[in-house]
Parts: structure tokens; C-alpha cells; sequence
């Protein structure tokens, strides 16, 4: 699962929620015990899948960033004196962000 499209299906998940929330909200105050009881359970389903999705989505996230440290883990290994470089260079950047407050 690419990053984009985990963020465009989390984006997705969280605007179909919102809008099942909303329509439970505005019709609770004119319609039926029955009607709302439907209303109701529709927010819970939509509740509950967006839960699991969510959770998909999080491991998802979590396999690309265990992944990520990887690569990084595995370039150090290979190319040690770069990986100073970098953490030099980090730390200098970082060093002069905090000085200047």
C-alpha cells in the first residue's frame, strides 16, 4: 500500500464517518423512535468499520516505517562514515535552530 493512497483511503474513512455523524446529528431531533434506532445503528456500523480501517491503516503505516528504519539501518551498515556525515550535519542544523532561540 503506497503512502499516498493510505492517506487518501484514511482521508476517505474519516470523511464518511463525519458525514454519518452529522446526519445522525441533525436528524435526531425530528424524526421517530424507529428512525432514530436505524440512524443510530447506521453510525455504529460506520463506526465500527471505521475502526478496523483505521487499524488497517495504522499497520499499514507502521510496516512503511519499520521498513524505512530498515533501508536507513542497512545504509549505515554499508556506508558508516556517511552515516556520521549525516548525523554531524543533523546535529549541526538542529544546533544552530536551538541557539537562535
Amino acid at each position: 500500500m503506497s503512502k499516498d493512497n493510505t492517506s487518501e483511503n484514511l482521508r476517505a474513512e474519516l470523511k464518511s464517518l463525519t458525514d454519518t455523524l452529522e446526519e445522525v446529528l441533525s436528524a435526531s431531533g425530528d424524526k421517530s423512535r424507529e428512525e432514530l434506532s436505524k440512524i443510530r445503528s447506521k453510525a455504529e456500523r460506520a463506526l465500527k468499520e471505521s475502526r478496523n480501517r483505521l487499524g488497517e491503516t495504522g499497520d499499514a503505516i507502521a510496516k512503511q516505517t519499520r521498513e524505512a528504519a530498515s533501508r536507513a539501518d542497512d545504509y549505515v551498515r554499508e556506508n558508516p562514515w556517511a552515516g556520521v556525515g549525516i548525523g554531524a550535519a543533523v546535529g549541526v542544523v538542529l544546533g544552530m535552530l536551538l541557539a537562535r532561540r
